[in-house]
């Protein structure tokens, strides 16, 4: 399975007083790796936030195994999980380069509804778009 990968090196922001990247920025990095998976391979999702369609967020985790610092770089890898007719999960690993080789730091999930608004104004589940099964597609192709 091949995976959606966002690349990021660690600055001083990223860090907390101890010079450890802090813990928040793990899950941000969940929801930069997803957008921008969106932004390549289902861009007309974006484009359907003006109608009211949205993604929302249900659930995200991670489990730190390794301590990251500054100018780390690392790659946030997105696979695919469970796809409902409404919602749909997404794994990630978090992994550090290194001259000799990459190393495992961290794993996480995250589980997103699609939603719009109904009659009354109110966010009721909505299917999700099929690019975005399209989009499942795509990073779940083999290399």
């Amino acid at each position: 399975m091949r995976g959606y990968e966002y690349r990021h090196i660690v600055t001083i922001e990223d860090t907390d007083l101890l010079g450890n990247v802090n813990y928040v920025n793990y899950i941000s990095w969940q929801g930069r790796a997803r957008e921008l998976c969106i932004r390549e391979y289902a861009p007309d999702v974006v484009d359907g936030f003006g109608a009211g369609v949205r993604l929302l967020t249900m659930s995200a985790q991670c489990e730190y195994l390794r301590e990251l610092a500054i100018f780390d770089e690392v790659i946030v890898r997105m696979f695919p999980g469970e796809v409902g007719q409404t919602q749909m999960t997404m794994r990630f690993e978090y992994w550090r380069r290194r001259p000799e080789g990459e190393e495992l730091v961290a794993t996480g999930e995250q589980r997103v509804a699609c939603v719009s608004p109904d009659a009354a104004g109110h966010m009721a589940p909505a299917r999700l778009p099929e690019s975005m099964r399209r989009l499942l597609d795509a990073v779940s192709a083999p290399r």
